[in-house]
């Protein structure tokens, strides 16, 4: 692998689809670079990788992985950092030790998860564990905000070829439910930490016998952050959860739930298990004992308690009796029997939601009907925004994609910022007593009365953070005109605090009249009353919902936000270009191993690329690079027109096939161009040999679909045999190996 000094672009090694895709794709890129003199190189920041990379010590000397992802956090804080990052695995605890197992059986010696660390080598392991699940990349590499926009080119294709829309009936029993009180909303309180509380900060937890225990220390607080406190009751919870079975079971509806276990990988894995007990609760009563025995999680979701309950046949035949008289659930997978409860990883709530409200909200049942559905999202800080959207287009019907207008998203996520970055500070309370957020100068910043499992949680805002976030969104907002809106609650805690620093600048720079300041709910409708109209709008909101309306927004307007755009502006100048999400990857990954046909479209790294180049000349003067840049989007224009991204069908055109004609559209957009000569000659030779071998590469595509393939892995493939399936074609591997030899 390359060091960083002979990278002038960071191409992220990921998992999944997106990476399957790079064994196509970057070929083509590193053949094109080099001809301007771009060197793109890889980091390994796969889900295995980073595991790999934690345990040296049980590893051969050829079997070690350097830390790439460390490596990375330290470029994306140089000014020079261009980094085009794929869709990584946000790894849940069942992803993670699917990962672990893999790997063990690939001769490497990785430690197992441990579930219950006793001794001190085992806590050493799950903190090591620990720190890899959930959304251990993203709030390392992102040093910048969120600017994510369809580009013009995909939306105008959106537009002219409109995706499907389920319909809306008024008479819909869909629904979002979420807790009346005593969640993280309710329970929410924050400051801006003053010059005198800056320092190492403590969370200290006393128990009603007066015994304290520190949970953190070293928590580090900087002049002007944001820093929040909040908790969610589980008592409260439990009854919320089994009113909604029962409100369920009486509307005849599915019930579905709705978080995020990958991203929020300390507190939303328990909610869910919260959930799994709550739906069979009966059973976990009366097999406690046995439950624990045989090391049952309800946090792993229902298919791991079935599993471990292979071998006792009489406590299946319960719980399958319990779930005949409870309400019908929400499926994931009909055919195999996989609900919304099996796996917690499986149900991503910025993916899952969205594909409700587009279908019309309904859901599938055990049967493969559509039915409405109960969709239960605990906690209210965003809830509002789902419930409103179902609420509107109940009222309105469904969003007509062909005349929308666009939501872009400018999004504050540096620096770890808000609930994203609050895994190392949340904690389930192990009996009940009083947590206290402590300053260095020993006064108390916050303090919860807690209960026995309820989940506390604090996050860190930066100023600096806060204000680049603000300069972009103001940036964005003069360069487009658009509709502009700040996603902010004045009755919510922590959004009270931004505004202190959002409303001096917008009347300092006399822009009050082109920003609303709306909460969530509101700015919702709104928002959708706009792009009805055709009108764009620009969402500039926190972390958590930068996440959720670039799904929710992409797929109503796209179908997909596979497709976005997104330009993180990193704060001391560089660049990270993302290139959409990666939330149907695994079933792309099955159908390429059955069928050998990969159906991820990766508009996303043309777009992505297109981007990082024309960053990389403006930041070099590397001027072959703006050329190639400038190619390589007339090359996504053209793809979009042409109609080359992928099919879902065998037999038809696939990830591979758009490659190759992204390719032919670079080359032939080189070989037009007039700003260099050398350039359009050597171009012109590749494009004619792209153009006239068109039948024959197409055939060769063609013809390697339909049969199962061996990649190696699935969290870590061979590359070999990842290489041999992703460029199945000799004809264009040849042309390719030939543009940089030349």
């Amino acid at each position: 692998m390359s060091s960083k000094e002979e990278m002038d672009i960071v191409y992220t090694i990921v998992d999944e689809a997106p990476e399957l895709a790079s064994g196509s794709f970057l070929p083509i890129i590193k053949a094109f670079s080099a001809i301007g003199h771009i060197k793109v190189g890889s980091q390994d920041i796969s889900l295995a990788g980073r595991i790999l990379s934690a345990f040296p010590e049980y590893l051969t000397d050829t079997q070690c992985q350097s830390d790439d992802l460390n490596k990375l956090s330290e470029v994306v804080k140089q000014s020079s950092a261009n980094v085009i990052k794929l869709p990584n695995i946000s790894a849940s605890i069942p992803q993670l030790k699917a990962a672990i197992d893999e790997l063990q059986q690939q001769g490497f010696a990785v430690p197992d998860y441990p579930d219950a660390p006793n001794s001190e080598t085992e806590k050493n392991v799950r903190s090591k564990y620990d720190s890899i699940k959930g959304s251990a990349v993203n709030p390392v590499l992102r040093e910048g905000n969120s600017d994510r926009r369809a580009a013009k080119a995909v939306k105008e294709y959106a537009k002219a070829n409109p995706h499907s829309m389920g319909v809306w009936e008024k008479t819909s029993k869909t629904h979002v439910s979420s807790m009346s009180g005593n969640d993280f909303y309710a329970n929410e309180r924050s400051i801006i930490v003053s010059p005198t509380q800056v320092g190492a900060a403590q969370i200290v937890f006393m128990n009603i016998e007066g015994e304290t225990t520190t949970l953190k220390d070293q928590v580090t607080l900087s002049e002007g952050a944001v820093v929040d406190a909040t908790f969610l009751s589980v008592k409260a919870l439990k009854e919320f959860f089994k009113n909604e079975i029962d409100d369920a079971k009486q509307e005849n509806i599915l019930f579905s739930l709705h978080l995020k276990a990958t991203m929020m990988k300390v507190s939303d894995p328990i909610l869910f298990g919260h959930a799994v007990t709550s739906f069979i609760s009966p059973i976990f009563d009366k097999y406690s004992e046995k439950f624990q025995q045989l090391g049952i999680n309800p946090n792993a979701g229902l298919g791991d308690v079935l599993s471990r309950l292979a071998t006792e046949p009489e406590v299946l035949n319960e719980i399958h009796e319990i779930l005949m008289v409870r309400p019908d659930l929400y499926m994931v997978d009909s055919d195999k029997g996989i609900t919304n409860l099996h796996v917690p990883s499986d149900v991503i709530i910025d993916a899952s939601m969205p594909a409700v409200i587009r279908a019309g909200g309904k859901g599938w049942d055990s049967d493969g009907k559509e039915r409405d559905v109960k969709c239960v999202i605990p906690d209210n800080c965003y809830a509002p925004v789902y419930d409103e959207t179902i609420n509107y287009f109940r009222e309105t019907g469904a969003l007509d994609p062909s005349s929308s207008g666009a939501v872009a998203n400018v999004g504050l996520m540096a620096q770890k910022a808000e609930e994203y970055g609050s895994h190392p500070t949340t904690f389930e309370m192990p009996s009940a007593g009083t947590i206290t957020m402590v300053a260095a100068n020993g006064g108390v910043l916050h303090e919860h009365r807690v209960e026995t499992g309820d989940i506390w949680r604090s996050s860190i805002t930066q100023k600096a953070a806060i204000e680049d976030w603000i300069k972009l969104a103001l940036s964005r907002q003069r360069a487009t005109s658009s509709h502009a809106v700040f996603w902010l609650d004045r009755a919510r805690a922590h959004d009270a605090q931004l505004l202190a620093y959002v409303e001096p600048v917008l009347k300092k720079e006399k822009l009050t009249d082109r920003f609303h300041i709306l909460a969530p709910r509101e700015a919702t409708r709104v928002t959708l009353e706009t792009i009805r109209k055709g009108r764009d709008s620009i969402a500039i909101t926190g972390n958590v919902l930068r996440d959720y309306l670039t799904d929710l927004f992409p797929i109503l307007e796209l179908g997909t936000s596979a497709k976005m755009l997104s330009i993180v502006k990193l704060m001391n100048g560089g660049g990270l270009f993302e290139t959409g999400a990666g939330g149907s990857a695994p079933k792309h990954v099955q159908q390429l191993l059955s069928e050998n046909h990969l159906r991820w479209d990766s508009l996303g790294e043309f777009c992505a690329l297109g981007e990082s180049l024309m960053f990389y000349a403006e930041t070099s003067g590397n001027q072959y690079a703006k050329i190639l840049g400038q190619a390589a989007e007339v090359a996504t224009q053209k793809i979009l027109d042409n109609n080359r991204s992928p099919s879902r069908k065998v037999g038809e055109a696939d990830n591979r096939e758009s490659h190759y004609y992204f390719a032919m559209y670079w080359a032939e957009a080189l070989a037009q161009q007039l700003d260099n000569e050398g350039i359009a000659v050597r171009f012109k030779e590749v494009f004619d040999q792209l153009s006239k071998n068109e039948d024959a590469i197409i055939a060769e595509f063609r013809g390697a679909q339909g049969v199962p393939v061996d990649i190696g892995g699935y969290y870590h493939p061979d590359t070999n045999k990842v290489s041999s399936v992703m460029r199945p074609s000799s004809t264009l591997n040849e042309i390719i190996s030939g543009i940089q030899t030349t």
